[in-house]
């Protein structure tokens, strides 16, 4: 292991940052200058001496990968970026937390160059950084061959008290253990320092003894605010440990250098200008210049730059000698890279008649998967510890773990996850960010909102993740409310560029999977049924990829019933005691909201058309269907523990009920009367 060798900017550059991180947030009026100036020193022996990218080329794929999870002091990382090289110059700095910047508020994925996951909720990126590095060990085992060490990168995350404190970290950093993983370090800033002040107020758990017991590698540097050789070893022995990620536990002084250091006043607050001048002599920097690097710092930072750009000249050679001797490799792995998915993979995708069997949409899931598992190899899913019951597995997956372990290996596409939905998510977001890799993930729908955060992060990134949630309503039975989930639907189907699914049958399970494939910037949730369902008359592909469609059509109808999932049988059910007495109604089935609102005005007004009363029929919380029917019939309160029949008849959800409920709405507006209008015609 090399010792530090100090270079003659070393001290001006980490006062430049300091500096810089208190002119970013002061010009701004608003930010976080303290976690910024307290790792100023580690960051920037962090990247002048083992961080390898290329700034202008931010997406080589074998670049190391930096995650700030406290996002919160992003200062530091937009000033990184911009002394580095990347997209961001002193301008993007003074243009700090306003409006259309390239620096906003806390870091953000695709919007920002050289950022590679959104963060700010705490913990959420320190999980991200777990996910980018299983991408990287699956990567590696499966493409990486003797004399082809193509796929070597590390992750390194800095994180801070408040990520620690969430569970989700938790949750992550004991899977990482487990996982063994050895291209993992973490820097904690260990300042002692929240919000509500210092943390002794609620965090003094022995932080090392913690992640010991995870299984990580364990190092600390008490003096992170000036013993650069320190920090320089903890990193170089953090590279070595190949079967263990490592915490660095690095002490450091809140907004080091201010008369405020070392108290929460530094932490979320600007500096005042006296404060900040004060803080530029001290340094040795001129006071009276704000936004000011000195050549020397711009030197060390490019010098770095340079260095990343010759690794990946070299890096792009040895793959052109990798695709000579293993061509196959070579056009899956740049395949695999690039997002395009294999060639006719879709016609993988199980079809079916109405004559078919009936079976449970979690059944009909795994027949997708089984299908399209071997196929479309970058497919790396895995259940928080419901594979038996989210049907996740196929016969053809191995297992992603450690050789050691002898349960897989890393080329192993299946990731046990434990009862860790949360880190479950979050972890499925770096995995996609990392590349080359499709997550989809399983548990419970009920359990879905335990990882709401790391969903929302999914949908603000733009993070192809699939989740398989089975169990999906009040037709779980027996397990009663705390597993039914009435309004996790609501609470999904109202997230941006998310795409919740409730098939009604195998057509439109299929069409759900290739709604997911293929829609390569939006998560999707696939909202799956324990029962049985039938193969409904009018199902195709092609109908369910619209959204909705028409499953049983009349003309002059009385009634148009709208539902999803396993009660459009129970709505066809309704229609059909209705026929028998004389009342023409229509069903549409609706499986994906934001795909059907994404249809031609006039189709989607022609399924859900004016001329009669329309009705929804679901077995979860109405709110939200107000968009889609004139009326709605679904579950306002909780479930109930018992056979899922008992239950469905319980709560009015059977055919004759709805038939009912039908008579009652069309009674209303005929004597209501006037045109009934289709609820989707509107102004706005």
């Amino acid at each position: 292991m090399a010792a530090f060798s100090p270079q003659s900017a070393d001290d001006i550059s980490i006062a430049t940052i300091r500096a810089l991180a208190a002119d970013v947030v002061g010009k701004a009026n608003s930010g976080h200058p303290g976690a910024p100036m307290g790792m100023a020193p580690v960051a920037h022996v962090l990247f002048t001496r083992f961080f390898n990218a290329n700034p202008k080329s931010s997406k080589w794929f074998n670049r190391d990968r930096f995650v700030l999870s406290n996002g919160h002091a992003c200062a530091l990382q937009y000033i990184l970026l911009h002394l580095m090289g990347y997209k961001l110059s002193m301008d993007d700095l003074k243009a700090f937390r306003q409006i259309d910047s390239l620096t906003p508020g806390h870091p953000e994925a695709g919007h920002t160059d050289g950022i590679e996951v959104t963060t700010g909720p705490l913990g959420q990126g320190f999980s991200n950084a777990v996910g980018l590095a299983i991408g990287q060990a699956h990567m590696a085992a499966t493409f990486n061959k003797d004399g082809f060490d193509l796929i070597n990168n590390y992750t390194y995350v800095f994180l801070g008290d408040g990520c620690l404190m969430e569970g989700v970290a938790s949750e992550a950093a004991s899977l990482a253990g487990h996982l063994q993983l050895g291209n993992l370090i973490a820097i904690y800033d260990d300042n002692h320092i929240s919000i509500d002040g210092d943390t002794a107020v609620a965090f003094t758990e022995d932080v090392e003894m913690r992640f010991k017991s995870y299984g990580w590698e364990t190092l600390h540097v008490d003096n992170g605010d000036s013993d650069l050789p320190s920090i320089y070893a903890a990193i170089a022995q953090a590279q070595l440990s190949k079967n263990k990620p490592t915490l660095i536990r690095l002490r450091t002084t809140i907004g080091f250098g201010s008369k405020q250091q070392g108290t929460h006043g530094v932490h979320g607050a600007p500096l005042k200008a006296d404060d900040i001048q004060a803080l530029k002599t001290k340094f040795g920097l001129p006071a009276d210049r704000s936004f000011y690097v000195p050549e020397e710092t711009y030197a060390a930072y490019h010098a770095m730059a340079t260095k990343g750009a010759k690794l990946e000249t070299e890096w792009n050679s040895l793959l052109a000698s990798y695709s000579e001797k293993y061509p196959a490799e070579y056009a899956e792995l740049t395949r695999r890279i690039s997002g395009k998915l294999p060639d006719g993979w879709e016609k993988k995708l199980p079809v079916y008649k109405p004559t078919d069997a009936a079976q449970a949409s979690r059944k009909l899931s795994e027949i997708v998967l089984s299908a399209i598992v071997p196929v479309i190899p970058e497919l790396v899913g895995g259940s928080a510890d419901l594979t038996g019951s989210n049907l996740t597995r196929t016969k053809t997956m191995v297992d992603f773990q450690p050789e050691s372990t002898g349960l897989g290996n890393y080329k192993g596409t299946y990731i046990r996850y434990g009862v860790r939905e949360h880190g479950m998510g979050a972890i499925a977001n770096g995995l996609h960010a990392y590349g080359g890799i499709i997550p989809f993930v399983a548990t419970f729908f009920n359990f879905v909102s335990y990882a709401a955060g790391a969903v929302r992060l999914s949908a603000l990134s733009k993070h192809q993740v699939i989740w398989v949630a089975t169990h999906d309503s009040i037709g779980l039975g027996e397990d009663g409310p705390t597993h039914q989930p009435i309004e996790t639907a609501a609470h999904f189907r109202a997230l941006p560029n998310t795409d919740f699914w409730r098939p009604a049958d195998g057509n439109e399970t299929s069409a759900a999977y290739y709604s997911a494939l293929t829609r390569k910037q939006t998560p999707s949730i696939l909202s799956l049924s324990r029962q049985n369902l039938p193969n409904l008359e009018n199902s195709s592909l092609e109908h369910a990829l619209k959204g909705g469609y028409v499953v049983h059509e009349v003309q002059g109808e009385d009634l148009t019933i709208v539902s999803t999932g396993s009660e459009v049988s129970i709505a066809l059910e309704a229609a059909n005691v209705l026929t028998a007495e004389g009342v023409k109604t229509r069903v549409v089935s609706l499986p994906c909201w934001s795909i059907f609102d994404m249809q031609p005005t006039e189709y989607k007004l022609s399924v859900l058309r004016s001329g009669a009363p329309i009705l929804s029929v679901e077995a979860l919380s109405t709110l939200g269907w107000q968009k889609y029917s004139h009326e709605q019939f679904g579950i306002n309160g909780w479930g109930a523990s018992g056979p899922y029949k008992k239950v469905y008849e319980k709560f009015g959800l059977t055919g004759s009920n709805i038939a009912s409920v039908g008579k009652k709405v069309i009674a209303f507006y005929k004597q209501k009367g006037g045109e009934v209008v289709s609820p989707l015609a509107k102004a706005i």
